[in-house]
């Protein structure tokens, strides 16, 4: 296993409550703007004009399209050895690969949701040995579920990967942040995203304030509970749920998402 020595002197109180406020701020403006939006403009669809194909520095915001793989947001395909369907499934799947020269690793590759954290702690109990590394391959889901799957990686001294051609997406990289160490190629993809929360129709849109706040309160805290720059949230929280912004590589290492590049 790899050991980290986690500098949290820059990782502060009173920066972590200054973040949590400009979110607070942000967030509220953005519910109040879709509420009207939905109101006065029903029939908008979002940003049809978006650019394709691998992200550049400055050129770094797609489309998000959960069901698909994905395969034009990387610079390479996926591992021929590896076996992914042109359609990810509706929950997380779990699999021993050979992960080349980084030895073998558990390919976790689906949709998060409910129930994953448990389903994956089955599959590690019945497990010979359990791994010591994981890779993704990820739209994302349900944020608390990622939330719970990474602690629990966390607690077991794991690393984390991003194999060339694979994508973590939306809430996937919580589960990539549980990683001592964590990798990732320069020709996979990480995007980050606001997270989507739904209120019932009849409460008024400010009232679902608190409750979205206390949740990004909760990512950030995760953040920095892993040893990660918290201020990685504010590329979240300038991007609207339907669109998806790839970390570059300065990012990637700046915010210590990644603590190494491959390839």
């Amino acid at each position: 296993m790899f050991s980290e020595r986690f500098d949290t002197s820059r990782i502060t109180v009173q920066r972590s409550l200054k973040w949590i406020l400009i979110a607070q701020a942000i967030l509220a403006t953005v519910l109040v703007l879709s509420h009207l939006q939905r109101q006065w403009f029903p029939s908008f669809s979002g940003n049809n004009a978006l650019p394709t194909g691998p992200a550049t520095p400055g050129d770094q915001v797609r489309r998000y399209e959960p069901t698909r793989t994905l395969p034009d947001l990387t610079k390479t395909l996926m591992p021929l050895n590896i076996d992914v369907p042109s359609e990810l499934p509706p929950r997380l799947q779990f699999k021993l690969i050979d992960a080349g020269d980084l030895g073998e690793a558990l390919f976790m590759h689906g949709r998060i949701e409910t129930g994953d954290a448990e389903r994956l702690a089955n599959f590690l109990a019945s497990t010979p040995e359990p791994p010591g590394l994981i890779t993704l391959h990820s739209p994302g889901g349900d944020v608390q579920e990622a939330l719970t799957i990474g602690r629990s990686l966390r607690a077991t001294e794991v690393n984390t990967t991003m194999l060339p051609g694979m994508v973590c997406l939306s809430s996937c990289p919580y589960i990539f942040a549980a990683g001592v160490e964590r990798s990732a190629s320069k020709s996979s993809a990480i995007g980050m995203h606001q997270h989507y929360y739904r209120a019932p129709g009849y409460m008024p849109v400010l009232l679902a304030v608190e409750g979205i706040q206390y949740g990004q309160g909760e990512t950030m805290e995760y953040l920095i509970e892993m040893g990660i720059d918290p201020g990685l949230m504010v590329y979240s929280l300038k991007t609207p749920p339907e669109e998806i912004y790839i970390l570059v590589e300065d990012e990637l290492l700046s915010s210590k998402l990644a603590t190494a590049m491959l390839d």
